[in-house]
Formats: structure tokens, C-alpha cells, sequence
């Protein structure tokens, strides 16, 4: 009988295979539901979806909107499906590379037919649920669309250097622009629609599988947002520059830490709680909870105490702790999560506040086993110290080096590698499946395992480096790697840990030959 132990995929969305040089909601996507369903997984964990950009490395982390959709993931092959495109208009398209995510081709070659799409879009501009879509979304979707087209017409600057009555947000200068920019605030407001009807579909075809989506929030957004830009009352701001920026002091991933340079959140003002922060914050949740079942929320610590950088500051060495809202942010948005399951990301430094906080909003938090081998018996991501079941264990994250990497990293103590293959009692040739094992054999209700951990990949394959600024976000995975030997051999593990969900458990009564599967 399983008892709540399930087992998911992380892979973010652009690492999936596809024609047109990086994963989408398309073909990508469903195909992917269905090698997680015929796996024996319960869970598809991903990267933020908004909109990235060259200006941050297209870095999911930093995008210009905490609500919009990222236009990058929408299929070509659906808008033919909905008329705005024709098979003449992709079918010429090849040479993307399949193991890379080349940004600025992929750029280039769907603005191209996105263009094509609102032209023909414009002669069936009373599109009915068009209407209905920019009203419900009209809280943000009105500022983004607009923000997006400013930001074009002042040459892609940010906004707090454009002229004083937008970057001021004077209303009459607005109301001007909105009339001048009329059409290119469509054409945004056009592009969220197909991004919402996409996903629409897809995550009804993930409910059909019974594969639950886990999304990912991050804490901060980008200082050249439409979020900033439309709420400079929800941060701290002096003449619409920060006075101080977000990160992390050092740690496992830099000694210098990690200087975001985010603007922080003004969670008070006239020594009360900011109410348009909150009101913010619980629209961007809500907003969240319509689009997966479960969602991350990026540095949760964040909310008990923050590190406060002063913004001259070129590393995140000087800074302070400040505390947070704390509890008082989880009872303001409780209406709004009441139907959506959060994971604390509890990483870095874990102070006993930040830990009363996590247990007192019952939230799992996160083990992660690469880091379970530096230290000695005690070390807290070690699986025999698993003190609860309400956690989710990993190989790894989107910012760890893939097992395979780490395994073989000369910066990694011998000793380190020594403790994993005592703990695994393995002598280090299949070190991927020995830590898939170890997550899935922990007491941990959940176990996500990264899928270039899955497939057996290096270094070259990492998905992010922390505190380096270029390069990162690239891999993507070739489709003959997503095949049906890989599908057996997890679904074996899977059904040896006691981790098929209820549903599928008719269909567990395979007979696995050990031999031929390893």
C-alpha cells in the first residue's frame, strides 16, 4: 500500500525536445506527461515560466514580470491548430541545435511568427475569449502589456531612465501612450492569450495523466520589471533606484555569496504592514495556483529575515539580516493557498527561526543529497537523519552540478565520495542511480530527481552555476534519450520503493528481470 510516497521529474520546460530549438507546450510538453505517466511519476517540477530576456542571460530568475507568461515556451505547432498560423509558415524552419538552447535564434524565429499570427489575429479581433481573458487577467495584464510596449519605444532601456512622466507613472502621459501604442499593447496582451490557451490545455492533459505540476516562484523580481515599475510603493526605493539589493552572504556556492542585486520588498511603511504589498503578493499567488498544483517558492527564508545588501556594495560580503514578515505573510494569504501546496526552498543557512517558521506553516522543506557527504554522521541531508516524512528529497537542483559532475569534480574531497559509496554501499560506477536509490529508499514523501541525473549526464549538461552571470539555462535533452528502456528502469525503481501512486498500482504488477534492467 502506498502511503503519500510519490516521485517526480525536475526539467524545466526550454530543456524538453522539440523542433524549434527549445522545449514548448506543444509536442515537448505532452510528450513529456507521458514519459513521466508510463515512469510510474507523480510529479513534473520545473523553472519559472516568465518572460526572459538577454539583459539577465535569459535567466528564469530574473524576469520582467512575476505574472506574465514566457512567450519562448508557446508552440508553433498549436497556433496552427488554432488558425493563427499555417504549416507554410514553420515547415521551412531546421537547424536548431538539439542539445542547446540558442536564445537568440529561437528569438529571432518566433517573434518572426508571432508576427504572422497577430495579423491574422487582427482580423478576428472580437474574439470572444480574447475579451473575456484580458478582462480576468486585467490586474496585471493591462501594466505588462503597456510596460512592454514602452520599453520597445524607449529602446529597450530600463524604465526608471526613461522620461520622468513614465518612469513617474503620471497618469496623463499614460493615458497618451496607451492611445499611441494601442496596437503593440494588443499584440503583448495577444501573445499572453496563446500562452494561456497553451497552457490551458496542457495542464488538463496533465490531470487526464494524473501528473501534478510544481512551479516555482522566485522570492524577488527584477528591478527593470513591470512589477517594480507599476508598484515603486511595494519596494525599497529612493528616486526609483534601490537602496539596497537582495542576495545571500557565502556559502556552498560562492565564498564572496551571491549579490542578486533584486530590489528588496518595503514590507512596512509608516510603521504598518504595506498593504499593497500584500495585495500584490496574494494576487501573484493566486495567479500561481492557476497554473500548477504545487508550487516552490524560491529562498524562503527570505520571509523570516533577509540579507540586506547596501547597493554600492559589489558582493554580498557587507551586508545585514533584517527580519521579515514572518508568520504574518502566511496568514495574510492563506484565502489565496488554500488549494495550492507550497515546498519551502530551506536552503543555506537554516537558523532554528527560519525552521519554527517552515514546520509552524506545516511546509516540507528540501534534502538535498550532494550536499549529505561533506561532513559526518550528523549532517542533517544525510537520509538516516530524516527526522519527518513531510520533506522532499533531491539529487540535486537546477543550481547543483549534476551527480555524475559532482562525482567526478577533483574539487570535491576524496572523502566526500568515499562516505557515498560506504553509504551506498556501491562502488561508484552507476553513482546516479546509487543516489536515485537513496532518495527513493529515504522516509521523504516526495523524492525529485533532476532528469540529467536520470539520463546519466556530466557537467556539461549543469543547468545553472550560481554567481556566474553567462552561459547558464542552455541544456536541453535530444529525444532519443527519453525512451523506453530509461521509462523501465525507473518505473522499476519506483515500484521497488513503494513510490507508484494509488492509482497506478494495478499496473505494478510487473515482474522487472534485475539482471536485464541493470
Amino acid at each position: 500500500m502506498n502511503i503519500n510516497r510519490l516521485s517526480g521529474i525536475l526539467a524545466h520546460i526550454t530543456s524538453l525536445p522539440g523542433r524549434f530549438g527549445i522545449g514548448d507546450l506543444g509536442l515537448s510538453s505532452f510528450n513529456f506527461i507521458d514519459f513521466l505517466h508510463d515512469s510510474g511519476q507523480s510529479y513534473w517540477q520545473f523553472l519559472p515560466v516568465n518572460p526572459v530576456f538577454d539583459t539577465f542571460d535569459y535567466s528564469p530568475y530574473m524576469s520582467v514580470s512575476a505574472f506574465a507568461g514566457c512567450p519562448l515556451l508557446i508552440s508553433p505547432e498549436e497556433m496552427i491548430k488554432t488558425g493563427f498560423l499555417t504549416g507554410n509558415d514553420i515547415n521551412s524552419i531546421s537547424g536548431f541545435n538539439e542539445y542547446t538552447v540558442q536564445f537568440a535564434d529561437v528569438v529571432k524565429f518566433k517573434n518572426k511568427i508571432f508576427q504572422l499570427a497577430f495579423e491574422r489575429f487582427k482580423h478576428v479581433r472580437n474574439l470572444e475569449k480574447f475579451k473575456i481573458f484580458c478582462r480576468q487577467e486585467k490586474t496585471w495584464l493591462d501594466d505588462y502589456a503597456l510596460f512592454m510596449s514602452l520599453r520597445k519605444e524607449n529602446n529597450y532601456s530600463p524604465w526608471y531612465q526613461w522620461p520622468e512622466p513614465l518612469a513617474g507613472r503620471q497618469e496623463k502621459s499614460l493615458a497618451e501612450w496607451r492611445k499611441k501604442l494601442a496596437e503593440q499593447i494588443c499584440y503583448h496582451k495577444f501573445i499572453q492569450y496563446i500562452f494561456h490557451e497553451q497552457w490551458t490545455k496542457l495542464r488538463q492533459y496533465s490531470r487526464e495523466k494524473e501528473i501534478k505540476l510544481i512551479g516555482d516562484i522566485p522570492i524577488y523580481v527584477g528591478h527593470d520589471s513591470a512589477d517594480v515599475w507599476a508598484h515603486q510603493d511595494c519596494f525599497m526605493l529612493k528616486d526609483m533606484m534601490p537602496t539596497h539589493v537582495a542576495g545571500v552572504p557565502p556559502d556552498y556556492f560562492s565564498k564572496t555569496g551571491q549579490r542578486w542585486g533584486n530590489p528588496l520588498y518595503l514590507w512596512q511603511t509608516g510603521g504598518k504592514h504595506n498593504k499593497n504589498l500584500y495585495k500584490w503578493w496574494q494576487q501573484r499567488l493566486k495567479k500561481t495556483g492557476a497554473l500548477v498544483d504545487v508550487v516552490r517558492i524560491d529562498h524562503f527564508r527570505g520571509f523570516e529575515s533577509f540579507w540586506q545588501i547596501p547597493v554600492e556594495e559589489k558582493t554580498a560580503v557587507s551586508g545585514t539580516w533584517v527580519k521579515g514578515p514572518e508568520q504574518f505573510f502566511f496568514e495574510q494569504m492563506a484565502d489565496v493557498t488554500a488549494d495550492l501546496s507550497i515546498i519551502a526552498e530551506d536552503l543555506g543557512i537554516v537558523t532554528p527561526e527560519v525552521e519554527k517558521l517552515r514546520q509552524s506553516c506545516g511546509f516540507p522543506g528540501m534534502k538535498i543529497l550532494q550536499f549529505a557527504f561533506d561532513s559526518d554522521e550528523n549532517n542533517s541531508y544525510l537520509p538516516h537523519n530524516f527526522i519527518s516524512t513531510n520533506c522532499v528529497v533531491y539529487t540535486g537542483t537546477h543550481d547543483n552540478d549534476t551527480v555524475i559532475g559532482w562525482y567526478f569534480d577533483p574539487e570535491i574531497p576524496e572523502r566526500s565520495k568515499n562516505r557515498v559509496r560506504r553509504y551506498a554501499n556501491s562502488d561508484g560506477r552507476r553513482i546516479n542511480w546509487d543516489f536515485i536509490r537513496l532518495a527513493y529508499s529515504s522516509i521523504a514523501e516526495t523524492a525529485i530527481i533532476p532528469l540529467q541525473d536520470v539520463l546519466g549526464f556530466g557537467t556539461d549538461c549543469r543547468m545553472n552555476r550560481p554567481s556566474t552571470q553567462s552561459g547558464n539555462w542552455r541544456w536541453r535533452c535530444a529525444p532519443r534519450f527519453l525512451n523506453d528502456e530509461v521509462s523501465q528502469m525507473l518505473r522499476a525503481e519506483v515500484v521497488f520503493y513503494n513510490r507508484l501512486p494509488d492509482q497506478a498500482e494495478q499496473d505494478s504488477r510487473i515482474e522487472f528481470d534485475d539482471a536485464a534492467l541493470w
